[in-house]
């Protein structure tokens, strides 16, 4: 093809993205029903559930995009050999993706941007997390050593190393959840928003309550179940408790932001760490089409943003009142034009500061520059089906959850739009509409 002919091709035009299904593992607290599962075991579990589902086996797709945020020396290629392991056609490239827990919404992003280029026409996206099966290092001291040992020549040389061992250098080191630049915990930087805007801790348990009671509901109309695999003995999420109240809530004591007095974050109005695994499949209209297999909504757009947590004035987890107002300035929408709003409840706090953020003429006007406050959102579209507070939070695995329940809920709904919102540690934040 000559130059001119080349410059004169019509470009391409980008194609919708639909939203076929999703599959998941039941979510399991932390050293319970996953203790001994691996991030490639439950990756594998709920890629299998998903290919079962929709007739998929043997099948090469475009590609399958993935990842974790806490992984083993070992799982360099973690989402690749999930892939093998599956009963998806070995000939089905994969790759792994991390973005903290953003990771799964992002991968699912990449997927859906590779349909909408024409590069491929179906994908799986989603992620897995153990806090479980957590990777364990030794010391600095012993790493060099060890590096040393194994450059040694002779084994004169390797006993010449040996009596620079050291007591000190045999211990091991546990990943931290911790912030490496500032050595706190996500739920203490989560402590320092809350005081920033004030939230109640009235306001954290009701969210909190809302969360378990909408999910349980949820759980016994069904709605779950053409959306989990059960896996090692588990059909429910093992942190849903439909017994919660309000009233039981409140009894429990504060465990973030207690030094700097004034604490309101609970056990129970922050998502404990857990174990899981999610997965999602997109595809072009045609693909779908073809298998005879339906379409629930279509991801629309997406935004990544990031705040300077460190040295500026917002908090680690506010990232998402940035990322928002832009994919609403590109798509010509306003904050109250939405059927339904995920907005991720890593803490119930963050959730309440965030539209408390969305609120305020001066934070909307001195910290994202508007024009003036995004406003207030209909509280009764939000998290309808309960969300991370019932779930569990395993990092990689919330967004894929959190795409094919909201997508499920267009379905139903027959049409409309949702808005997905996910926080994520080192300040950043993954938001994306989905439309019916």
């Amino acid at each position: 093809m000559t130059s001119k002919a080349r410059s004169a091709k019509t470009p391409r035009q980008p194609r919708p993205i639909a939203i076929v299904g999703g599959n998941r593992i039941p979510f399991a607290r932390s050293d319970k029903a996953y203790a001994h599962a691996s991030n490639q075991d439950m990756f594998t579990a709920a890629l299998d559930g998903l290919v079962s589902r929709f007739n998929l086996q043997g099948e090469r797709l475009g590609m399958v995009v993935g990842g974790a945020v806490l992984k083993r020396v070992g799982e360099h290629s973690l989402i690749r050999e999930s892939v093998l392991g599956s009963t998806l056609s070995p000939y089905t490239p994969a790759h792994d993706l991390q973005l903290a827990c953003g990771t799964g919404l992002q991968s699912i992003v990449t997927v859906g941007d590779a349909i909408a280029a024409g590069r491929i026409d179906a994908g799986i996206g989603g992620g897995t997390d153990t806090t479980s099966d957590a990777p364990i290092g030794v010391s600095e001291g012993m790493r060099e050593w060890m590096l040393d040992a194994n450059r040694a020549k002779s084994n004169k040389d390797r006993l010449k190393l040996v009596g620079q061992l050291r007591p000190g250098m045999l211990g091991i080191e546990i990943p931290r959840n911790a912030e490496p630049r500032t050595g706190l915990s996500m739920g203490e930087h989560a402590a320092i928003t809350a005081k920033e805007f004030g939230i109640a801790r009235e306001a954290q348990d009701e969210l909190a309550y809302l969360s378990h009671k909408n999910m349980a509901a949820a759980y016994d109309r069904g709605f779950f179940d053409d959306q989990i695999t059960p896996f090692l003995g588990l059909t429910r999420d093992d942190n849903l408790r439909p017994g919660s109240t309000v009233e039981k809530l409140s009894t429990l004591k504060p465990v973030f932001g207690v030094k700097a007095g004034g604490a309101t974050m609970t056990a129970g109005n922050s998502t404990p760490l857990t174990d899981g695994a999610s997965a999602v499949l997109l595809s072009s209209d045609e693909w779908a089409a073809e298998r005879k297999l339906p379409t629930l909504a279509y991801l629309v757009d997406s935004e990544v943003a990031a705040v300077d947590y460190i040295h500026g004035p917002d908090g680690l987890l506010m990232a998402p009142t940035y990322a928002v107002p832009r994919m609403l300035a590109r798509n010509g929408l306003t904050l109250q034009d939405f059927d339904y709003y995920e907005i991720h409840e890593a803490f119930a706090s963050v959730v309440l500061a965030t539209l408390q953020a969305w609120e305020s003429d001066q934070y909307c006007k001195e910290r994202l520059g508007l024009d003036g406050a995004l406003g207030a959102i209909d509280r009764g579209k939000l998290n309808v089906n309960g969300s991370s507070l019932a779930a569990g939070h395993p990092f990689a695995a919330t967004g894929g959850r959190i795409v094919a329940s909201t997508a499920k809920l267009l379905a139903e709904k027959g049409s409309g739009r949702a808005l997905i919102s996910i926080c994520a540690a080192g300040g950043q934040g993954v938001v994306a509409i989905l439309e019916r």
